[in-house]
C-alpha cells in the first residue's frame, strides 16, 4: 500500500524558487510512490489583511504552476481547500478540543502577532487547528513541509491523539517529512529570513514566473560577505544560502562545488547560479503559458480532484460527528 501525502501552500503571492525547491518539487519526484493529495489553502490566506481579487487570482495562478511543475493529476489529487466544506467544519470541532495553550506555544503566532495582540484576528490565532484539520481528514500518513512548518505537524498530531483518546481511535497520526538540501531557502537581501511569498522587497526572492533578465538582476544584488572563499560554511549565511540553491538545482555534492569555484569570485558564482535558475524556469514559465491558456481545464481538475476525495471526506467526517455525539 502507498502512503497517503498530504501538502498544500497558501496563495498568499506569487510562487518563488524556496516553495518549488523546498516543496513542489519533491512532490513531484515522489508523485507515483504515493497516494498525493494536493491543496491550495485559500483559506489560510485570510487571516491576515488581504484582497479578495487578489486571492482569486493567486490561486488560479498557485494551481496553473502546480501542474506547469509537473504535478499529475492521475496519481495526484489538485484541489482548492475552500472547494472541501469539511475542513472548516473539522477545524471548528479541533478548536473545541485543543487547549489555548498548545495555540499559545505556536511560533509562527508569535512572530505574526507580535506588537499587534489586540489587532490580530482569531483565524491567525486558530490556524494551526486548520492545518491540523487539512491533514486529518484524509488520514494523513505522511506531510512533505519546510522545517519551519514541523511544529505544525507535531501539533496535528498532537490534536489526533488527544481526540483519539477522548473519542476513540478516529484519525491516523501523521509524520513530517524534511529534505535534507533546500528544505529552507533564505531571502536574497537577507539570508536570516527565509524565502517569502509576502515580502515586497524587489531583490527578496525569485519568483517562478520572473523572466531571465531579472533573475539575473536580483541575484547580482544578492547578499554575501566580505571573504573570498566560496565554500558551505553556516557562519556566512548569504553565501551559504547561494551554495545551498546551486547545489539543489545541479545535484552536485558539496565538494563537486566548492571545487569548482576554487578561486574564483562572488560574481561568478552568481553567474553560474543564474544560469542554472534560468534553464529551470524556461520550461515551467512555458508550460504555465500553455495551461493557463485553457483555464476550463483547471477548473475540471480541480473539480474532479474534490469528487475523487469526497468518499474519503465523508467517511472521516461520519466517524467524527458520531464519535462526538453529533450523530
Amino acid at each position: 500500500m502507498k502512503k497517503r501525502v498530504f501538502s498544500g501552500i497558501k496563495p498568499s503571492g506569487s510562487l518563488h524558487l524556496g516553495n518549488y525547491l523546498g516543496a513542489i518539487r519533491n512532490w513531484v519526484a515522489d508523485q507515483d510512490k504515493c497516494e498525493n493529495i494536493f491543496c491550495v489553502v485559500d483559506q489560510h490566506a485570510i487571516t491576515v489583511d488581504y484582497e479578495p481579487a487578489a486571492l482569486r487570482q493567486n490561486v488560479r495562478e498557485l494551481v496553473g504552476l502546480y501542474l506547469a511543475c509537473g504535478l499529475d493529476p492521475a496519481p495526484c489529487a489538485l484541489f482548492v481547500q475552500s472547494h472541501v466544506p469539511e475542513h472548516t467544519e473539522l477545524a471548528w470541532l479541533f478548536n473545541c478540543v485543543t487547549p489555548m495553550g498548545w495555540l499559545q506555544r505556536m511560533t509562527q503566532f508569535k512572530e505574526k502577532s507580535d506588537d499587534l495582540r489586540e489587532q490580530v484576528s482569531a483565524g491567525l490565532f486558530t490556524y494551526p487547528t486548520l492545518m491540523a484539520a487539512d491533514i486529518l481528514l484524509y488520514q494523513t500518513e505522511e506531510v512533505p513541509v519546510g522545517d519551519d512548518q514541523k511544529q505544525h505537524v507535531e501539533l496535528a498530531r498532537d490534536i489526533a491523539q488527544r481526540f483519539n483518546h477522548l473519542f476513540g481511535e478516529t484519525f491516523v497520526l501523521p509524520e513530517p517529512v524534511i529534505r535534507k538540501v533546500a528544505a529552507r531557502v533564505m531571502g536574497l537581501d537577507d539570508p536570516s529570513k527565509k524565502m517569502s511569498k509576502s515580502t515586497t522587497s524587489d531583490s527578496h526572492g525569485i519568483g517562478l514566473l520572473d523572466p531571465p533578465a531579472l533573475i539575473r538582476k536580483k541575484l547580482s544584488r544578492a547578499t554575501t560577505d566580505s571573504q573570498r572563499e566560496i565554500v558551505f560554511d553556516r557562519e556566512r549565511p548569504g553565501v551559504f544560502n547561494l551554495l545551498t540553491i546551486f547545489q539543489a538545482l545541479s545535484g552536485q555534492s558539496q565538494e563537486e562545488i566548492e571545487a569548482h569555484f576554487a578561486g574564483k569570485g562572488y560574481a561568478q558564482l552568481k553567474g553560474d547560479l543564474a544560469d542554472l535558475v534560468v534553464a529551470t524556469l524556461e520550461p515551467i514559465q512555458a508550460r504555465y503559458r500553455e495551461i493557463t491558456s485553457a483555464p476550463e481545464q483547471i477548473d475540471q481538475i480541480l473539480a474532479q480532484g474534490v469528487t475523487r476525495l469526497r468518499p474519503l471526506v465523508e467517511a472521516t467526517m461520519t466517524r467524527v460527528r458520531c464519535a462526538m455525539g453529533l450523530r
